[in-house]
């Protein structure tokens, strides 16, 4: 083995060691967040009790319009139920794990991203664990919804049992996807400082949006959602796949590829913007 041979292969290995150790590290400080949030424990199930009950009022208002029609654009209350949902857990896996990615602008106005940037360790490993949230309460609601909704389509046979870890994957990538959204706009805090407005059109607005059939929409806006701000992957093209049968089981490739090239591209446009960054005490 040649020296330049034998410097890469210890390169790989330090790398390999080095993301082990970045692992780890994540991991305690999540399992050290979990147990300073759960000292309230009053607090964290009267928060659990409410945070289901406010998800669950939306969808009840929406339910009791569809009852009334029967379907908004041949949609039916099962499948706007489980569009819902499908946006309600994969919104929850965003959150639990980047929460903090969505709260930079508050890292960024009171100067603590600086006391990051002064760590030994990569910005995003550092920020992330901070603020990882137990979200029981939207769980619990997305989960009544979608067996609901899955329950009475498997009844009625227009889905079969697949459609349980096929709507798992969908939820899953979607909530990467979510991720990667959301990274992308906190980065643009990076020059703006103050992203609330944007993260408004970005991830509330176009999440909420996302939660009901984008044949709803104008042609543009659906484009939209399936293009620049990509929330209609989250639940609306896999649910034409899994509820209708349509396009074809291209899609879960498609939704795993899409979600690795968004977190690819946020990654780099936040290491770009990092590297812009002009601290408060610059």
């Amino acid at each position: 083995m040649n020296e330049q041979t034998y410097e890469s292969a210890r390169t790989s290995v330090d790398r390999r060691k080095r993301f082990r150790n970045y692992i780890k590290l994540y991991v305690l400080l999540i399992r050290t967040s979990i147990r300073s949030r759960m000292q309230y424990r009053f607090n964290f199930a009267f928060g659990t009790v409410l945070a289901a009950i406010i998800q669950l009022s939306e969808f009840l208002m929406v339910a009791i319009v569809l009852a009334k029609f029967g379907a908004v654009r041949g949609w039916t209350m099962y499948e706007v139920g489980y569009l819902f949902a499908v946006m309600t857990l994969a919104k929850t896996v965003y959150r639990t794990f980047g929460n903090e990615v969505h709260n930079l602008e508050r890292y960024l106005v009171e100067g603590e991203l600086d006391q990051l940037l002064t760590k030994p360790l990569p910005v995003l490993l550092s920020l992330m664990p901070r603020g990882f949230r137990l979200m029981p309460g939207e769980l619990l609601q997305a989960g009544a919804i979608l067996t609901w909704a899955i329950g009475a389509m498997l009844r009625s046979g227009q889905i079969s049992w697949w459609a349980i870890p096929q709507t798992l994957f969908a939820a899953l990538t979607g909530g990467i996807l979510l991720f990667a959204i959301g990274m992308a706009t906190a980065t643009c805090g990076f020059w703006t400082t103050r992203i609330s407005m944007l993260q408004n059109m970005t991830e509330d607005a176009a999440q909420t949006a996302a939660r009901y059939p984008l044949t709803l929409y104008p042609g543009w806006m659906s484009a939209l959602m399936l293009t620049a701000i990509p929330v209609g992957l989250v639940s609306y093209v896999p649910a034409l796949y899994i509820l209708r049968g349509e396009l074809g089981a291209w899609v879960f490739p498609l939704l795993a590829v899409a979600s690795a090239a968004a977190v690819l591209l946020a990654l780099a446009f936040w290491r770009f913007g990092i590297s812009k960054y002009q601290s408060t005490g610059s």
